[in-house]
C-alpha cells in the first residue's frame, strides 16, 4: 500500500478530490497516511477527520522555519508517507524539506508553468492578456513553483472571464489532474531526464 501525506492550510478541495479517487478506486492500492496543516484552524483538517483520516496541525505561526519543517518532517516519517502532495500548502518548505522526500513530493499550480508562477496566478494571466490557462502537477524542488512538471491541464481564457471565473474552471482540472499525477508517479514508470519528466512503460 502506497501512503500518502496531504499538506493544507485551507478547505482543501484537491485533498477531497484525492481521497474521492482513492474512494473509488482511482489510485488502488493507495491511502491517505496523514493530513498535514500548519493552521490549526483549517477546515480540511476538520473534512480529514469526517473521513476518518489523522489530521495534525503543526502551527508555524512564530516558529523558524527550520524548526516547523523539521517536526513536519518527523510527523510524515513516523505515519510512513510514501509521497507528499501539497494541496494548497499556503507556506514556502524549507530546502531540508525537499531533500527529506527528494523527488517524493509534488504541487498543484493554478497556471502553465513556468508562466504565472507564484500568488494570484490567474489574475496574472487575465492581466497578460493569455488566451490559453491551466494547471500544472510538479516535482517540488528549492525554488519556487519550478520543479519538474508531471503534466499539465489546458484551460481556454475567455473574453468575459474574471480571476473567480478563470479560477473555479482551473480548479476543475486541478481535481483531475493531481489524481492522474498521483498515480503516474506511484507507478514508478517514469524516468526525469534533467529537468524533464519522462514517461515509460505502460501503467
Amino acid at each position: 500500500m502506497q501512503r500518502l501525506g496531504i499538506l493544507l492550510s485551507g478547505r482543501g478541495s484537491n485533498f477531497m478530490a484525492i481521497a474521492e479517487a482513492i474512494r473509488e478506486g482511482r489510485l488502488p492500492g493507495t491511502e491517505i497516511a496523514v493530513v498535514l496543516s500548519n493552521l490549526p484552524d483549517a477546515a480540511g483538517l476538520e473534512t480529514a477527520r469526517k473521513l476518518g483520516l489523522p489530521a495534525i496541525a503543526i502551527p508555524s505561526a512564530g516558529r523558524k522555519r527550520a524548526e516547523h519543517d523539521a517536526e513536519m518532517i518527523a510527523t510524515l516519517r513516523a505515519h510512513r508517507v510514501d509521497l507528499v502532495c501539497l494541496a494548497g500548502y499556503m507556506r514556502i518548505i524549507s530546502p531540508e524539506f525537499v531533500r527529506a522526500f527528494s523527488n517524493r513530493i509534488l504541487n498543484i499550480h493554478p497556471a502553465l508553468l513556468p508562466a504565472f508562477p507564484g500568488l494570484d496566478a490567474q489574475a496574472q494571466a487575465l492581466e497578460f492578456g493569455a488566451k490559453v490557462a491551466g494547471c500544472t502537477v510538479h516535482f517540488v524542488d528549492e525554488a519556487v513553483d519550478h520543479g519538474a512538471i508531471i503534466l499539465q491541464r489546458v484551460v481556454p481564457v475567455l473574453d468575459q472571464d474574471t480571476a473567480e471565473t478563470l479560477s473555479a474552471r482551473i480548479l476543475d482540472q486541478e481535481h483531475i489532474a493531481y489524481t492522474e499525477a498521483i498515480a503516474r508517479v506511484l507507478s514508478g514508470q517514469y524516468s526525469l531526464v534533467g529537468r524533464r519528466y519522462v514517461r515509460r512503460g505502460k501503467e
